[in-house]
């Protein structure tokens, strides 16, 4: 798992690197997470540990991390600007959306509405 350090990941079974494109996402079945930043980003790896939290009890939520920037279509096609964006779907539609979380009341009220 490249980029980021995913060793350091405690939820590695629920942490996926992937290259996926819109049409992929748009068809994809049940809850998903998709996670854009980079690995040199000091906001993502400082919101890190708190977005590791909300997973520990969701971990049932597949979670996709996206390495985001420039000609990378999948970040652009969700409107990306800031990293870490947490792009929260059902069945393809995005039902909430998380920039740069500072706290763990966003992120679980994204996941309420995910699991809803």
């Amino acid at each position: 798992m490249a980029g980021r350090g995913h060793e350091e990941y405690e939820l590695a079974m629920t942490t996926e690197d992937a290259e996926l494109d819109r049409a992929e996402v748009d068809v994809t079945q049940g809850p998903l997470v998709l996670e854009f930043g980079t690995g040199w980003c000091g906001i993502c790896a400082a919101a890190k540990p708190l977005i590791d939290r909300a997973f520990a009890e969701h971990a049932a939520v597949r979670r996709v991390w996206v390495e985001d920037g420039k000609g990378k279509p999948l970040g652009r096609s969700f409107g990306v600007k800031l990293w870490p964006t947490l792009v929260f779907l059902r069945d393809g539609r995005e039902v909430a959306r998380v920039v740069r979380p500072r706290d763990e009341d966003a992120l679980q009220e994204a996941f309420e509405r995910l699991t809803a």
